[in-house]
């Protein structure tokens, strides 16, 4: 255990040295045993927030300045924290839009404010990583998990917007992650069940996915993630891209000249624990080239994987040169973003920082708010249809919410209030609404049925309706009640149209977040003009298309 501060890294003993090679996650609002534990004897280099863990701002400043007292050196503390429908904190921080509404919205000096100013935010609470921005193109409609994490299907235009954001983070003092390498965009898995592939050969490769995160290491990124994901065309052996030394040393480090940080994504993914297991896929990862392991539920994962590094290192497998290079620039990254002074020493100044901080002031957050205002009313789209607007506020409008019931590793449940007819009777709409969840029940559909025979228009809001039959089959009856006026709102992966092109209005927000509800509101009352264009082709409707 570790009981004075470290001068350098190179102070470290070995097992300090692989402990700063680690993210960890816990469960709770305050420290735990565990967590506490991993800190201590193990000296880990970060931890990792989830929502189990966030109540609001001013708990986590607290939490952060607890968790940083604990530690001889301090801590990354890390956060997805991407904007739209992939945020863990919510109370106190303004909820960003997310890359793909970003990516309608087309401009890219609201990329960086948005980047900047939720950057802020985070730092003001004690916050110094956060995992994102996502570098994926997403050019698969069946894509599973990137979708509207993904700036959209033009490389060009991911890099652009992509290397705004990162910038934005790390201006505003936390270090930004690109994530995943080398591309998820073009799955149709998704890692945290099972192994993807991307089966193109390198000359696809190079034009489309690493275009992304060439210009992300040109613009000095701190951090880049690895992919879960199969790349035949560098790693013939069907090693995942997390693991392979062809990919994270041969291709990232040797060709593509990448000299910061490299983390893993979490080892507790199907695509590795159901695999190779954790406490291996540690091993592999850094053999191959990972500086930081992300381990971010388990304790009894958690230190295996800590001891099999430790015993790798010990047995041979791992050089400890390999641990020393990894260990330099982990320090480093912390010296750069302000967590150790370039002296040397950890900065209790900045542990104390986060403890004092107010969770974030009222003007920041005005300003903040302000940006994800002016994000949502550009990126709203309309696709097919807009003859058809406004709405005629004649009449009752009943709109049919979806939304999952169950949390998953990216996207995790809340209660949402303020929905689309909450501000839709904000424009003078007498606005009902009925909720469903992703896949309605037989009495979600009837209730649903029942409630449209009595209204006048009717606005169905899916949720990645492409994936569900039950959303598909439930829109379709709702379109075909006769004398109603009728329209869908893809309010996350804009591919919804393609199950149901019959329908006469089609129009995409790329996430259900308040302030989104709103601008979608102004759009559909004729308040707001419709300044989206889509960031990915559906169809008929070619990227870069509106009506």
């Amino acid at each position: 255990m570790m009981t004075k501060k470290a001068q350098s890294w190179r102070e470290l003993g070995l097992k300090e040295k692989i402990g700063q090679l680690f993210i960890c996650g816990f469960d709770g609002y305050r420290p735990t045993p565990g967590i506490a534990r991993l800190i201590a004897e193990y000296g880990i280099g970060g931890v990792v927030y989830f929502r189990r863990n966030l109540r609001d701002a001013r708990q986590v400043a607290s939490l952060s300045a607890e968790l940083q007292e604990l530690a001889a050196v301090p801590l990354l503390t890390a956060i997805d924290q991407e904007g739209g429908m992939v945020v863990r904190l919510e109370e106190g921080v303004t909820v960003m839009p997310g890359a793909m509404a970003i990516g309608a919205a087309g401009d890219p000096e609201l990329a960086y404010e948005a980047a900047r100013r939720s950057g802020a935010e985070l730092k003001a609470i004690g916050i110094n990583m956060n995992l994102a921005p996502c570098l994926d193109v997403n050019n698969n409609p069946d894509n599973p998990v990137i979708g509207v994490r993904s700036y959209g299907e033009n490389p060009s235009a991911v890099a652009l917007l992509g290397v705004k954001a990162l910038q934005g983070y790390q201006d505003s003092g936390v270090a930004a992650v690109a994530k995943h390498f080398p591309g998820h965009g073009d799955t149709a898995a998704d890692s945290h069940f099972e192994l993807p592939v991307v089966p193109h050969g390198r000359e696809r490769l190079d034009e489309v996915e690493l275009l992304p995160f060439r210009a992300a290491i040109a613009a000095g990124v701190d951090a880049i993630m690895t992919a879960h994901v199969v790349f035949p065309a560098y790693e013939p052996d069907h090693i995942p891209a997390t693991l392979s030394r062809r990919i994270l040393t041969g291709l990232l480090r040797e060709r593509l000249g990448y000299r910061g940080v490299v983390v893993t994504d979490c080892l507790e993914m199907n695509a590795i624990a159901e695999t190779i297991g954790v406490a291996k896929g540690a091993v592999e990862a850094v053999k191959g080239g990972a500086d930081l392991v992300l381990v971010s539920h388990r304790l009894d994962r958690q230190l295996a994987a800590l001891e099999a590094v430790h015993d790798a290192v010990l047995a041979g497998e791992i050089p400890l040169s390999r641990i020393d290079e990894a260990v330099e620039r982990v320090w480093l990254l912390k010296e750069r973003r302000g967590l150790i002074r370039q002296s040397g020493s950890g900065s209790a100044p900045q542990r104390a920082e986060a403890a004092g901080a107010e969770a974030a002031g009222a003007e920041v957050r005005s300003a903040a708010q302000e940006t994800a205002i002016r994000i949502s009313e550009a990126a709203v789209t309309v696709v097919k249809g807009g003859e058809r607007l406004p709405l005629d506020r004649g009449g009752r409008t009943l709109v049919v919410w979806a939304e999952p019931r169950v949390s998953t590793e990216v996207v995790e449940v809340i209660e949402q209030e303020c929905t689309l007819a909450a501000a839709l009777k904000d424009e003078g709409y007498a606005a009902e609404e009925t909720r469903i969840g992703l896949d309605p029940a037989e009495s979600e559909a009837a209730a649903a049925l029942g409630a449209a025979a009595k209204a006048d228009t009717i606005v169905f809001v899916s949720y990645d309706a492409a994936f569900s039959p039950g959303q598909i089959a439930l829109i379709r009856k709702l379109n075909e009640l006769p004398d109603k006026a009728f329209a869908l709102v893809a309010a996350r992966t804009p591919y919804d149209l393609l199950a149901v092109p019959e329908v006469p209005l089609y129009l995409c927000t790329y996430e259900n977040k308040p302030t989104m509800m709103n601008a979608l509101a102004g759009v559909l009352s004729g308040r707001l003009p419709a300044r989206g264009v889509l960031p990915v082709t559906i169809g008929p409707y070619p990227r870069g298309s509106r009506t």
